[in-house]
């Protein structure tokens, strides 16, 4: 198959938003800031730690900024205690592996959520290629992880697939050339009217049908 399929993460491998949502609330009360969920769908879900720190507490230094990143994702990661893989998505991976189609993870999280996401859902020998916050000095919804990402896979953007559940991320998908599928896990189908497809999870996903309604 001559097209490349890459993935976000949070919302996309895994729905784990909503320990996101408590854990950046927990974190935002203790450093006196109330969170509204408009604020969470604007300005946080898709975007990196420093992005959303920045948007949310205005200047702050680098130190500061890494020390109140590691300490929202050690949160996080200590209240996702049920993680599991999103519905159909081995099975798809599966497809993908015998079909031997390029993958890769673009991702605004940092490497120890990477980490500790494909081993909590036995999906690391599925992504060879994978991009997280590091790679990056624009996060989304500028386009640059994306770009970074086809080219990795050797693909040119307009032959790879995206999968997004995040406004920032449909953004940067579609500025940077590539096709986007909408997973609903975050936003709903009429929210994401900006992909090219949306699907609820990837249950009987195929990749030939896939490819069908978007080249």
């Amino acid at each position: 198959m001559p097209y490349a399929f890459i993935f976000d993460m949070d919302g996309v491998l895994i729905d784990s938003n909503p320990t996101h949502k408590i854990a950046l609330q927990q974190f935002c009360e203790k450093h006196g800031y109330h969170l509204t969920e408009q604020q969470l769908r604007e300005k946080i879900y898709g975007r990196t730690n420093r992005d959303w720190l920045l948007n949310l507490f205005g200047n702050l230094s680098d130190a500061t900024l890494r020390q109140y990143a590691d300490e929202k994702e050690a949160l996080f990661r200590t209240l996702y205690t049920d993680i599991k893989p999103m519905d159909g998505l081995l099975s798809f991976l599966e497809k993908l592996d015998q079909q031997r189609v390029p993958r890769a993870i673009a991702t605004s999280a940092p490497r120890a959520n990477v980490d500790f996401t494909l081993l909590h859902t036995g999906t690391e020998r599925f992504f060879p290629t994978i991009l997280d916050d590091s790679f990056v000095s624009q996060g989304k919804p500028n386009p640059e992880i994306y770009l970074k990402s086809a080219a990795a896979l050797q693909f040119e953007p307009a032959r790879c697939v995206v999968f997004e559940d995040s406004l920032a991320g449909v953004r940067a998908g579609k500025a940077a050339g590539c096709k986007v599928v909408g997973v609903t896990t975050t936003h709903t189908p009429e929210e994401l009217h900006e992909t090219d497809l949306t699907i609820d999870n990837f249950v009987d996903l195929e990749p030939e049908w896939l490819v069908s309604k978007l080249f």
